[in-house]
């Protein structure tokens, strides 16, 4: 969920389309970054994980959602430290999380349009 009293104090300050901007492409690329993170777990590869978990933590803390960023640091975590067991379950948690900040985004963007 959204810190939308931060997310108000960074983004009230920037140019309406800045801050779409960013939102779009939160939207354009979450399909691919799953993927990525969903193939990395398939096969099992530790460095795609880390890779792929810490780029998402980056842009979520774009957002203020601690429990997506809280999840995606978790799974970035079992990369770095090369232990799939609880991967999948950390997984599945941050996919509510991430389709929840998905959502609030989608209408969140509706106030800067």
């Amino acid at each position: 969920m959204i810190d939308r009293e931060t997310f108000s104090m960074t983004y009230d300050n920037f140019d309406k389309e800045v801050v779409v901007e960013i939102i779009d492409i939160f939207i354009a690329e979450y399909a691919d970054r799953m993927a990525a993170l969903r193939k990395a777990l398939d096969e099992r590869n530790f460095d795609g994980l880390n890779k792929h978990s810490h780029s998402l933590k980056g842009v979520v803390a774009n957002f203020y959602d601690d429990t997506t960023h809280h999840l995606a640091r978790q799974l970035e975590m079992k990369g770095k430290e090369e232990i799939f067991e609880g991967a999948e379950d950390i997984y599945r948690e941050l996919k509510v999380a991430a389709e929840s900040l998905l959502g609030e985004l989608k209408e969140l963007r509706t106030r800067y349009i």
